[in-house]
């Protein structure tokens, strides 16, 4: 499950605009595909109807909740007007039921523990959540569908969410910070993570023969190669080899204007290898075969194998650790919440 450590204004759109309609909500990036095997195939939207998924000591969870939590899990069912993916559906519920629950039961804990949100908060973050929504006409859309078309219906469900973020910046945010005499003992205590090593930044331009091909197709592709060749060597930086690799070059990296990254030594195959370290950075290799593909490799730089320096890794670390101390937080609150507590499940 997800850690509630987000801002006021996304928790209050996570616990709230989860099933606005699709055309009321901004549009959210593809950025994955819906896979070649057909991910979505056969996969119908889910509509809610207010049916009861959950019964929390008491507290009625309805299919509305549980499909808002569903979106936040995975938002990309929204560009598929509300399908989710056919062998992802079951878990993504699962996941979704669980966290409603949780959201629930801290609530209810915040209750009991009689917090409470001010007058000036509470408008504050009805007027943050107001803004949220591009004109008046889809506000008011919202609060029709899911609201009743109540202010106070809204600003009870505002409450909820402030109370919920409270309690788990009491219980997970404020109790997860890592300092940086704590990060340190973690580097000493664990160097085997920060060993970087030997590694190759580089570039290529390939000629690719067909599978099972014939010596003489392969003595053709090398001889495409070997035209390449002579251009290649007249790329005078980075940029101008790329654009070469994206016109010319038969990989996939082509796309990538021939870039592979940062590759370790280790991965590369071995005459690649062989090529790069009698290299210099900025230089460029001849025709290397690897079975029945012809590569030229720009090196653009060499990375000797080496440890990580603190001052290095220190703040990337730090937030790991503070990553790690929230989910394990929430794990604990979760389970303590649970205990005691009466959950019905509905099928």
């Amino acid at each position: 499950m997800r850690t509630r450590a987000a801002s006021l204004s996304a928790l209050i759109l996570l616990l709230l605009v989860g099933v606005v309609p699709v055309w009321a909500q901004k549009s959210i990036p593809f950025h994955t595909r819906s896979d070649a095997n057909g991910a979505f195939a056969g996969s119908v939207p889910i509509v809610p109807v207010g049916r009861t998924v959950a019964i929390v000591n008491g507290a009625v969870l309805t299919d509305r909740d549980l499909l808002r939590e569903m979106y936040a899990i995975f938002p990309y069912a929204r560009q598929h007007n509300g399908s989710f993916p056919k062998a992802m559906e079951p878990d993504i519920r699962r996941g979704a039921l669980k966290m409603i629950e949780f959201e629930e039961l801290v609530y209810q804990n915040a209750l009991r523990r009689k917090m409470t949100v001010s007058p000036a908060r509470l408008n504050k973050a009805e007027i943050s959540f107001r803004q949220q929504f591009p004109n008046s006409e889809m506000y008011q859309t919202y609060l029709k569908s899911e609201c009743h078309s109540s202010r106070r219906v809204l600003r009870a469900k505002i409450r909820r969410a402030l109370l919920i973020e409270d309690l788990l910046k009491i219980e997970i945010t404020d109790k997860a910070p890592v300092s940086v005499a704590q990060a340190r003992t973690w580097y000493e205590k664990h160097p085997q993570e920060f060993r970087v090593p030997e590694s190759y930044a580089v570039q290529t331009i390939s000629a690719m023969a067909p599978a099972k091909a014939t010596p003489e197709q392969l003595k053709e592709v090398r001889q495409r190669a070997e035209n390449y060749l002579a251009r290649a060597r007249a790329a005078k930086n980075y940029d101008q080899f790329g654009l070469l690799a994206q016109s010319i070059s038969e990989d996939d990296y082509r796309v990538m204007m021939g870039d592979h990254g940062v590759v370790a030594a280790a991965k590369l195959p071995a005459q690649i290898l062989d090529a790069v370290r009698k290299m210099q950075p900025g230089q460029v290799s001849g025709v290397v075969q690897v079975d029945r593909v012809f590569t030229i490799v720009r090196l653009n730089k060499h990375v000797p194998a080496h440890l990580r320096t603190f001052a290095e890794v220190k703040a990337g670390l730090r937030q790991q650790l503070e990553r790690q101390n929230e989910e394990r937080l929430r794990v604990q609150l979760n389970r303590r919440l649970r205990k005691g507590a009466k959950i019905i499940e509905e099928p």
